[in-house]
Parts: C-alpha cells; structure tokens; sequence
C-alpha cells in the first residue's frame, strides 16, 4: 500500500544514486576539512590561554613566591625543635623586607597563635573566623579581611607545616589586596581577570567593587569551572555581551584564573564564518555536481521518458495517430524504445480494429436473436389472444390472459434489448415503465374495462441482462396480484404504486403498494377454484431468488405491500474482475 502512495520518480532515484556514488567523496573532504579546522580551533584556545597565563603572570609570581617563602618558614620552624625561638622576630623582619605582605605568623596544632609579625594578640578572633582553612592541613589561599589589622583586605596564604608524619602547625601569611589588584589591572587594557579559589569565592579580580562578578560567565559558575579544569570556551557575560573566556589554574585545586577577552577576528574559540564555509564548501561542491549531474540526467533520459509517458497517456485516451511521433535528440536506446512503443500500437491499432469489426458482427446477431425472440413471443401472445377470444369458460380466459400477461413480459424484455444501444447494460426504469405501460392501458387493468390509478416512480438504475428476465417477471406478477385485491370492484378509489429505487449500498429496492380489499365469496365464485391459489407469490419468491433477494410482504386492513431489496450484480462482477 505504501509503494503505491509513495513511488519515487525517475529524477529522484537517479539523484540518489549519484549521491551515494561520490557520497564518500565528500565525507572525505568534510573529515579532512573538520580536522584541519578542529586543530586550528586547539591552536586559538593554546594561544588564548597563553594569553591568559602571560596576564596573571605577576599575580601568580607574587601567590608562588609566598608560597615559596611559607615552606621555607615551616622547614625553618622545623628546625627549632618546638620550641620556635625568636618566631616573632622573623615573622617581623618577613613583613619588614616584604612590601606586599602585612602579616606573618605561625598557628599551632590547637589553633591557637604561636607567633605573629605584630605580637601575638590576645584577642584570637582572627583565627577563629578561619578554622575551616586552618583545620584542612592543606595549602590554602584565599581573600579574608584582618580585623586586628584595621580591616585590611587581604589574601591570605595557610601552608600547612609537618615533622614527618607529625603535624605541627600551619604558617599564615597575609598579601595586601591592592598588590593583586594593582597587578590585575596593569595586566592588559582590554581584559577582565578574576582570581577564584575551588569553591568558587573570588579571590582578587582587576576591577574589585560590588560589580565584579558581572564579567563572570552568565551560563556557568566559578565552581564549575574550577572543577573543569584548564578550558577556553565563548559565552555571554552578566552584563549581556558575548566574550571569550579562559581558564587556567595558578595552584593546582586550589587557585584559578579567569581571564575574559573580546571576540577577536581571529576566532579563538568559536569557528568563524569563514571556518564555517570552508566546512561546508566540500557539501556545497557535492551538492553543485548532484544539480550539474540531474541536468544532464533530466536533458538526456528524463525529458524523453517523460515524452514516452505523455504518447502513452494519448494512446490511453484513445489518441492512436502516434505513428509519426518522434523524440528529439534521444539516445539510440531510448530512440529503440520509442520505436518499439510506435510498432505496438500499430499492432494494438489493427486488433483493435479486427475486435471492433467482431463486435459489431457480433452485437448484430445479438439483435437480431433479441428480435426474433421477441417476434416469436409476440406470435406466441396473439395465439393466446385468439384462444381467449374462443373461450367461454372466465375461469380459461382469466387464467389465459394472465400467460399472456407473462409471456408479453418477456417480450419487452427482447424488444428492449433488440432496440438497446448497450446490450451489456439494461436501463430498468425504461424496462419496467414499458411493462408499466402495456399493462395498464390507459389505467385500465382488467379486460372488463374498470379502471384503477396507476402511479409509477423509478430511478435511472442499470441491470445486466440476466437480472432483467427475473425483474421484469417478478414485477408482472406483482402489478397482477395487485390488480386482484387491490378492490376495484367494491366502487372505492383503487390505486397502485409501483417504485424502483437505488437504496445504496449496491442495492436496489422494487416496492410494490396496492389499495387492499378482502375478495367476497362470490368473486372467488366467479374466478373458480383457481383463485388465490398462491402461484402467483411462488413465482414471485422464485423471482426474488433469481435475483438474490430479500422478499418483505406487510398486509394491512387497507393495503398489501410487496418490497425487494436486490443487490446489483453486474457491479459486483465488475469489481470482481
């Protein structure tokens, strides 16, 4: 059922195959070119990272440096025995030397402060807001302001401090803010950098002021990006404008940085618009020559099969003057079959002939059987007439007119037939009007000469010729049973309907309705002991049998009513067929 709702054409198949003949062609071209660019791509991210680590590079030069100072401390302390003399004063001369530092000390195992560039201070508030950092015994960095100090903010630097196994406190040393800020902000004129530790607090950035986190990534977090390790990638600012980003970690889990530039020409994240071209320049050569290739195709096959198909559909619609049809430019094998279509209905054309010459000898022996039968019946009826005429006995005559009433039934059949354009097909409203009309001459029914109102109404239906024979009896019958009880003798209105009517479904239905009064005892007299002998509803159901029907017979107080329901034969056959 699909293929015959969707069957491609000729012009698509034939683009299929071309495509999936150098298809491989261009998947080649697309890998090489997506490499070249996918490198290309891993070049610009190096170089922006480069650029990036170039920007914090004075800033990790002062966090590595204090780093550096702190192990020297923890490995000088070591070397004391416990017992950390003169801590202060080197903790003093630390801060001294150092301009960037403004704090120094050393915070035992119990959180409590040993020794500071200051003095120890009795309030130990500052180190109790950072107990999280101290009790992690790992190196850490981060932004803390120090209250004993007036506030200060500072990043301060924890570098944990161990004898072996034995961990023996933890060396603080605290980096003024403005000598990261200052170092950020002198970096480059163009580029937003920001400092951030593991779980995602901003250390220092270049701009520190309530807006610092507006030249953050708008899609991701700091945690996330500390968690990804070193990356580039193209993304909004908070602020709504497309920048490219890059990070790059100064102390390995601990410190990262961010470095944010303007979209250069030179594309170093994001494929620019020619990358993008040169990607999909192979796809746009593949699709020039599928286009190049089906115009050729469409000029030497497509146009001349088509022409083919249109010759067909002329020869279909009964256009046989194809003789003299030519292609125009074809191919030799193309030219073969166009001359092989052009033989065929020369051949077609004279069987064609021949078929028709045979039917019209046939259809005329046809007719002329159809008229002499009907002659025949005719001959038949009138020697009936004349026997009815030499009858005494009413019962003979009544029972002789009524084969006479069958037997003309049958002769408009054949006269119908032999008169018919189309011997394959029966107009039975024609037919039946006909018989109708024989019957009832002049509304009267009856050799007495009473009359009776006749209503006839049929639809234009069409039988085939072995559905007619039954039909046109069935409805004799019918139209003489209602003659007989339909009670024009008793001096009421008697009246007859009779209908054929296309009732859907391939189905057709006859109605025959009469105005009913019971016969008196003297009728049946009259008539003698072959009245209402049932041969007439036996031939009726015979009738409605021959047919393949369904037979309903409703009799009333005031009515007899007689309904057929029969199938059209002659479509099913078709159909079937």
């Amino acid at each position: 059922m699909l293929d015959g709702f969707f069957r491609p054409k000729l012009a698509l198949r034939l683009g299929l195959a071309l495509s999936l003949a150098i298809l491989p062609l261009g998947l080649i071209s697309v890998f090489q070119t997506y490499e070249v660019l996918k490198e290309r791509e891993v070049l610009s991210g190096t170089a922006l990272l480069a650029q990036t680590q170039q920007a914090f590079s004075d800033s990790r030069d002062v966090i590595h440096a204090t780093l550096s100072v702190g192990r020297t401390l923890a490995d000088v302390l070591n070397a004391t025995d416990g017992s950390f003399e003169n801590c202060d004063v080197v903790m003093r001369e630390l801060v001294e030397q150092e301009n960037a530092y403004i704090f120094a000390g050393l915070v035992g195992p119990d959180l409590n402060m040993v020794c500071a560039s200051g003095g120890v201070p009795e309030d130990q508030q500052a180190v109790t807001s950072i107990v999280p950092e101290l009790s992690s015994r790992e190196i850490e960095v981060f932004m803390h302001s120090l209250e004993f100090a007036g506030g200060v903010a500072t990043v301060s630097v924890l570098v944990p401090m161990f004898d072996g196994a034995e961990y023996r406190g933890v060396v603080w040393i605290a980096i003024q803010m403005n000598q990261l800020i200052d170092a950020l902000a002198e970096a480059a004129p163009d580029v937003d950098l920001v400092l951030f530790g593991a779980d995602g607090s901003i250390i220092a950035t270049a701009n520190y002021t309530d807006m610092r986190r507006a030249v953050l990534p708008e899609n991701r977090t700091l945690q996330e990006l500390a968690g990804q390790g070193r990356q580039t990638f193209r993304d909004d600012n908070r602020f709504g404008i497309t920048r490219d980003f890059a990070v790059i970690p100064l102390v390995p889990g601990k410190v990262f940085a961010l470095g944010s530039w303007e979209p250069q020409q030179s594309g170093l994240v994001q494929l620019r618009y020619e990358q993008v071209f040169a990607l999909y320049f192979p796809l746009l050569i593949w699709a020039i020559t599928i286009a190049i290739a089906y115009i050729w195709v469409h000029y030497l096959v497509i146009r001349h099969v088509r022409r083919l198909r249109s010759w067909m559909r002329l020869y279909a619609a009964g256009r046989g003057d194809l003789d003299g049809a030519r292609l125009d430019n074809a191919p030799d094998e193309l030219e073969v079959v166009a001359e092989s279509f052009r033989a065929m209905t020369r051949r077609l054309s004279e069987q064609e002939r021949e078929l028709e010459a045979d039917l019209r000898e046939k259809t005329v022996l046809l007719r002329e059987v159809h008229h002499r039968v009907k002659n025949n019946l005719q001959l038949i009826s009138s020697m009936l007439n004349m026997q009815i005429r030499a009858t005494k006995s009413a019962e003979a005559k009544h029972l002789l007119r009524r084969v006479q009433d069958r037997v003309m039934a049958l002769s408009a059949i054949h006269r119908y037939l032999y008169m018919a354009r189309n011997l394959s097909l029966v107009r039975a409203d024609t037919l039946l009007d006909g018989i109708i009309q024989q019957l009832v001459i002049v509304g009267t029914l009856d050799e007495s000469g009473r009359k009776v109102g006749v209503a006839t109404q049929f639809d234009p239906v069409e039988i085939s010729p072995d559905q007619s024979v039954p039909l046109s009896l069935l409805t004799t019958e019918a139209a003489i049973n209602a003659v007989k009880y339909c009670g024009m003798t008793t001096g009421m209105d008697a009246w007859i309907n009779i209908a054929l009517k296309d009732v859907g479904d391939g189905n057709y239905g006859l109605s025959v309705v009469n105005s009913y009064v019971a016969p008196t005892e003297e009728e049946r007299a009259a008539h003698g002991p072959g009245y209402g002998s049932g041969l007439g509803s036996k031939l009726i159901e015979s009738f409605v049998a021959q047919l393949n029907g369904t037979l309903e017979i409703n009799q009333f107080a005031d009515r007899y009513e007689l309904h057929v329901v029969f199938p059209v034969k002659w479509h099913a056959v078709e159909e079937e067929g």
